[in-house]
């Protein structure tokens, strides 16, 4: 689809000029050659580079007439995009650290006056997740975070924003805690994450001893060819939570039959409304008492709900009882 917007004019500008200033092949002088002007979107608004663009002029030379562009222009946006990094870092962080979607992402760009559409927003977030691959397989990066320890316990998860997008996997090491790989994938195959698998192993220069993940049969299969021999351990917390489901089911149903037992709320504040005696006030806090209880959840599998649902009004109920015996 063409554009239906023409481009927006720069509200600023900057010139950069190259760094090297002598032919890295003949020593000779780059001569400046010509102008180039570069517009780019960011969040601080509309920029536009005038890049001085230079070339060795020796004819004997084998670099005779490249250009050399100027260095600093790469830390303002990717070759040949016409958004800003920090738009591609807004937009990664606002989905993987907000869990936001690519319309609402493009909502929130346009409220802040960026003119992007919306299908650009689904563009920079592949170049997001690109950039990030990359930094995190930097082998220089890698192995001084594994060179410590001397091995590295592997950990493989998948994290999925959204049902129907992309899962982010991310690979990190259990002795130091830190990333060494991630990269969406729009599939979970044998292959795919193999071939993940693959790159780490291949930057790493001390042994992988052992693999945890959970008991997904993509990612059995994907340990078993790209690390043959490597020990494969299930995640302790997925088998703590497969075998709570029974548990966490009949807990469920006891906290739905606890909260019919307690709908009667609303009749007894609607009687005593306009009230400020001693009595209305006592209703009135008793019933903040069960709504809270009410909307207090526990975590599943340790804290079940239903059990803590019927403590809380176990308690509501003694106290009750207690006012009734002093008359109250």
């Amino acid at each position: 689809m063409a554009k239906q917007t023409n481009r927006p004019q720069p509200n600023s500008s900057e010139t950069l000029d190259c760094l090297l200033t002598r032919c890295p092949a003949c020593g000779g002088s780059l001569w400046q050659g010509y102008h180039k002007k570069r517009t780019l979107v960011t969040l601080a608004g509309v920029v536009q580079l005038r890049l001085k663009v230079r070339s060795c002029r020796t004819p004997s030379c084998r670099l005779y007439h490249t250009a050399y562009r100027p260095e600093a222009a790469g830390r303002f946006a990717l070759p040949h995009h016409e958004f800003g990094l920090d738009v591609i870092a807004q937009i990664g962080s606002w989905r993987y650290r907000e869990h936001l979607s690519v319309p609402e992402i493009h909502q929130r760009l346009v409220q802040q006056h960026v003119p992007i559409a919306a299908r650009t927003v689904a563009h920079l977030l592949d170049r997001y997740d690109e950039l990030v691959a990359v930094a995190m397989l930097e082998p220089a990066r890698i192995r001084s975070l594994t060179h410590k320890h001397g091995q590295v316990i592997l950990a493989l998860d998948g994290i999925q924003p959204d049902v129907g997008h992309e899962v982010l996997w991310v690979l990190r090491d259990c002795l130091t805690g830190e990333i060494l790989g991630a990269r969406s994938l729009l599939s979970s195959t044998e292959a795919d994450l193999a071939a993940l698998l693959g790159e780490v192993r291949a930057v790493l220069e001390v042994p992988i001893r052992a693999v945890l993940s959970d008991g997904q049969q993509s990612i059995r299969n994907a340990v078993a060819s790209a690390l043959p021999g490597v020990p494969h351990q299930l995640c302790q917390f997925h088998y703590l939570r497969e075998a709570a489901t029974p548990v966490f089911e009949a807990d469920r149903h006891a906290k739905k039959e606890l909260k019919k037992r307690v709908r009667g709320i609303r009749p007894l504040e609607r009687a005593v409304e306009g009230r400020d005696d001693d009595s209305a006030k006592l209703v009135r806090g008793y019933a903040v008492a069960i709504r809270s209880a009410l909307s207090d959840d526990g975590q599943a599998p340790l804290d079940a709900p239903g059990l803590r649902l019927h403590q809380r009004l176990s308690q509501i109920a003694d106290s009750l009882q207690g006012v009734e015996e002093k008359g109250g």
